[in-house]
């Protein structure tokens, strides 16, 4: 699939989202690469498995009257990890979707064992 494409397929998940959800990622940069790095793969991977999105910052259940001026906190969706492991277009909608819902729900300070109990 060619980068705009998936692009707007990131697009069409955030706008998904209802808007007070979409009001709270004002200072949320939502980007896609290719791959992640080596150190990212490793550090963020989970038992050797594809790193298929990332979400870089500080969470609003953290956040606290000090939190401002801060650089975007940022959310990177990994184009080739999420195409290696689907089968077609429709795959890859659908895991472009759950890829960046669960990385908004990081963002909204929910961890991965709550994610993997909500089924993302």
């Amino acid at each position: 699939m060619d980068r705009p494409r998936f692009e707007r397929l990131v697009a069409e998940a955030i706008e998904s989202l209802p808007d007070d959800f979409k009001e709270k990622l004002d200072n949320v940069a939502v980007v896609v690469e290719d791959l992640p790095s080596p150190a990212e793969a490793r550090r963020y991977g989970r038992g050797g498995g594809r790193l298929l999105g990332l979400y870089q910052g500080h969470p609003l259940t953290r956040r606290d009257s000090r939190y401002g001026m801060a650089f975007p906190d940022k959310i990177t969706i990994y184009q080739h990890n999420v195409e290696a492991i689907c089968g077609s277009d429709a795959e890859v909608r659908e895991e472009v979707r759950r890829t960046v819902l669960h990385e908004i729900a990081h963002h909204f300070g929910l961890d991965d064992s709550r994610l993997h109990e909500l089924g993302y």
